[in-house]
């Protein structure tokens, strides 16, 4: 990714949607209908976490396919096809295939071992389907963004720059993902893993992504005018299904609702976001291994704090610090520093230099890191 293309704001949001994804699932051990999901859940629930928890899932998970989406248009930049198969092979495909066959195993096994279960070994993607999905559109539309790449001038492009510079163009986007709805007809709308929904809904979401950063500072100026409109829309629809018995509504409101939300995101993080700092060279590459160990430390926590008779809510804080710092002490002393293992949860190989003979780690390109764009 060139230097002037550099997006930090979507570095931060980045990390900030990961780290909502890693409180949501904290906040699902606390829900009574979190065994059905395969996550170890506390005897007593705390049920008034639902109501942020409901404001979140219409639109964590498609934020993250967007921001996905948005990490390829600047990866296109520097690279061609070949490239960036590769990279994206060995940055997503990898992890993913580890993941499946020793990450999700242990936390399927603690799941099992806290319930009494009969223990066995399974391929599952688990919590990783994430990136299977996001391989799968990156094969998918590789030749449709190299074109696009390729003859950015052309009637095309100039037309996706001409109707996304504008406000009324969103109702385009809007419309592509109440279709999608009515099409698959999910059940629930925000059942995303592993379902025909969350692969249409997550393909829309990489289109989108890589088009909003291919429409460029219209696009971004056009957010920006009218963030507070989109923001306004998602609270409103948030309240009204408040409101609604058992907080059900159509899954059109539900689409449009995802949406705003999300151009409010993108619009307030293009206004204060786009900045960098330690905390997010640091955390922009640990958040990637960090999703992909989570489930194994939430689980941990969960299996040592639930049995305690403690309240409630201090049991949701101590297993969300225990799996944060179980996932950075990890990541930490482990990952980063272990070279070997470095690709195998998404980070790239440390260089070494050569000094009077001798192979050194380079400490230079230790301390700078790079965005992971999954």
């Amino acid at each position: 990714m060139s230097t002037i293309n550099r997006r930090y704001d979507i570095d931060w949001l980045r990390v900030i949607a990961i780290g909502l994804l890693l409180i949501y699932h904290v906040s699902i051990g606390f829900q009574s209908w979190g065994m059905m999901i395969g996550f170890i859940t506390n005897n007593q629930s705390w049920d008034s976490l639902w109501f942020p928890m409901a404001m979140l899932n219409v639109w964590r998970i498609p934020l993250l396919f967007f921001v996905s989406g948005m990490g390829v248009y600047f990866s296109i930049q520097n690279r061609n096809w070949k490239q960036l198969l590769k990279e994206r092979t060995t940055r997503i495909f990898i992890p993913f295939v580890f993941g499946v066959f020793a990450i999700v195993p242990v936390s399927t096994y603690l799941f099992g071992w806290y319930y009494h279960l009969p223990i066995s070994y399974g391929i599952n993607p688990g919590h990783l389907w994430f990136l299977g999905n996001i391989f799968m559109y990156v094969i998918i539309f590789l030749p449709v963004f190299f074109y696009m790449k390729k003859n950015e001038n052309g009637k095309i492009v100039s037309w996706i720059k001409k109707i996304l510079s504008n406000p009324f163009g969103l109702l385009l986007v809007i419309a592509a993902f109440i279709v999608e709805a009515l099409l698959v007809n999910p059940n629930p709308y925000e059942l995303y893993a592993m379902t025909w929904h969350g692969f249409f809904l997550g393909l829309l979401a990489f289109f989108f992504g890589f088009c909003f950063m291919l429409s460029g500072p219209f696009f971004r100026s056009m957010l920006l005018k009218y963030r507070w409109l989109f923001l306004i829309a998602a609270v409103s629809l948030y309240v009204y299904r408040l409101m609604q018995p058992l907080m059900k509504v159509p899954d059109i409101q539900l689409s449009v609702e995802s949406d705003c939300w999300i151009f409010a995101v993108f619009a307030f993080g293009f206004k204060y976001l786009n900045h960098s700092n330690k905390a997010l060279r640091y955390l922009s590459q640990a958040a990637y291994p960090v999703y992909i160990i989570h489930m194994i430390f939430l689980f941990l926590a969960s299996l040592i704090i639930f049995p305690l008779h403690i309240d409630v809510r201090l049991k949701f804080v101590l297993v969300l610090l225990a799996t944060v710092a179980g996932c950075f002490i990890f990541y930490e002393f482990l990952i980063r520093r272990i070279n070997f293992i470095r690709p195998l949860f998404g980070v790239k190989l440390e260089r070494i230099k050569t000094v009077s003979g001798v192979s050194t780690p380079n400490k230079k390109t230790a301390i700078k890191t790079e965005t992971v764009n999954i």
